[in-house]
């Protein structure tokens, strides 16, 4: 699985800084990418989060959000995948410096 990072070079929503795609290189998902992981700058600047892809709905007026990635046991599996890419952000931001 490699981690593709799109910047948001057009600034909004505000504080968004990336999208993120995992695409898949082996095994049953060869050739497929899941799509809707996005980079953001945390609010009052300490730090960066990821947020997973998800779809909205409305109950009696109330907007609400169905995640599309989910742990199947382990309610930390989603911390190491917002680890890589988050370390994937740093590394394209690394690069992006060296080639500017």
């Amino acid at each position: 699985m490699t981690i593709k990072i799109t910047p948001n070079d057009k600034g909004n929503p505000p504080g968004k800084l990336a999208e993120a795609e995992l695409q898949f290189t082996e095994g049953p998902l060869e050739g497929l990418k899941l799509i809707g992981f996005s980079v953001w700058e945390r609010r009052g600047g300490n730090g960066r989060n990821v947020t997973f892809p998800s779809r909205s709905y409305v109950v009696n007026g109330d907007r609400r959000t169905f995640a599309l990635l989910r742990p199947i046991v382990d309610s930390t599996a989603q911390g190491k995948l917002r680890e890589l890419i988050l370390d994937a952000f740093v590394e394209y931001e690394e690069r992006a410096a060296i080639a500017s």
